[in-house]
């Protein structure tokens, strides 16, 4: 069942989901379903995979360094099709711009059609380690709304290199990244929007926010995208902080900002324990409000971690 079905049949109701990230590669998909377990007690409508692109590692051979391209966390399309099998519930696969051809990512496409995927997030993806800014790969997408209009087009039974015509095309539902204080490579908010806009009128069906720690921003962000002429469902992404380490990381990486608030709770913690009740306690202030708001889902990212995620649904769900 596609997102968008799940939140109409939720009549008003706030969802639960949540995003995981694929294994590192010789790991053991039990410790994945292991991370799952404990949250499915909630009834999560979809679960989102994430898809790592590829990097580069360096092998030492006979004391020179040989320079490979490899991909640490594989398998989003295969993990997607066994979640689905184990918990009967729906997947959302991450689709990128950033290392993979516009060939790829229609193989890709169609692995999900055959495996009965009906949804899927559409993405630009990061700058590669090496990169200080993010380059297409060769024969791949530059941007996430050529990304979208692809996916468009397979829905319509148009292929890179011929229409098919046959009754079983996919229809596959998009969502789409949003950014309550704008993508860190937006001049401004407003040229986010339009970049926002551009992808809806493509084709996307929901638009899930990049992580965010003051609930102010997602409401200025959700009425600001309305008055552009965005009616999509707009889902907010919640991340629990979880190490200190995390009050300078966050903002370096995404460029977000943490409330003085939280900030003095987590430097008060005198450990990382410590600092997990504390994120888990704004999670579930945050969550609270938002509820109350009546958003259609609250997606959590708990990246390999389920332990606060559980902690912050008990007292929503």
């Amino acid at each position: 069942m596609k997102v968008t079905d799940h939140i109409k049949n939720a009549n008003g109701k706030t969802l639960f989901s949540f995003e995981i990230i694929p294994p590192v590669k010789g790991r053991n998909i039990q410790e994945l379903y292991g991370n799952i377990d404990p949250l499915m007690e909630f009834k999560p409508p979809f679960i989102d995979v994430t898809t790592s692109r590829e990097e580069y590692i360096y092998i030492d051979r006979d004391g020179l360094l040989d320079k490979k391209l490899t991909r640490m966390r594989p398998g989003t399309v295969g993990i997607c099709a066994s979640i689905k099998h184990k918990y009967d519930v729906d997947t959302v696969p991450h689709v990128l711009c950033g290392g993979f051809t516009r060939e790829e990512t229609e193989y890709l496409l169609v692995d999900c059609h055959y495996l009965g995927i009906d949804n899927v997030m559409a993405l630009r993806g990061d700058a590669m380690r090496e990169q200080k800014y993010f380059e297409p790969t060769k024969g791949g997408h530059k941007y996430a709304v050529s990304l979208v209009e692809q996916i468009q087009k397979l829905n319509c039974g148009t292929y890179l290199h011929e229409v098919i015509e046959t009754d079983n095309c996919s229809d596959f539902c998009i969502g789409v990244a949003g950014y309550p204080e704008k993508h860190m490579e937006a001049p401004s908010l407003l040229t986010d929007l339009k970049r926002l806009k551009q992808k809806v009128d493509a084709g996307a069906d929901y638009v899930v926010t990049q992580m965010f720690f003051d609930n102010s921003k997602y409401f200025e962000f959700v009425k600001a995208a309305k008055d552009f002429g965005i009616h999509v469902p707009i889902i907010p992404g919640i991340k629990p902080i979880a190490v200190k380490k995390h009050l300078q990381l966050l903002p370096q990486v995404f460029k977000i900002d943490v409330p003085q608030d939280l900030v003095d709770a987590v430097e008060d913690c005198k450990d990382n324990k410590a600092v997990r009740q504390v994120g888990v306690d704004w999670a579930i202030q945050q969550s609270k409000e938002l509820k109350a708001a009546g958003v259609p889902v609250l997606h959590y990212y708990s990246m390999g971690k389920s332990d606060n995620i559980k902690a912050i649904a008990k007292e929503l769900f």
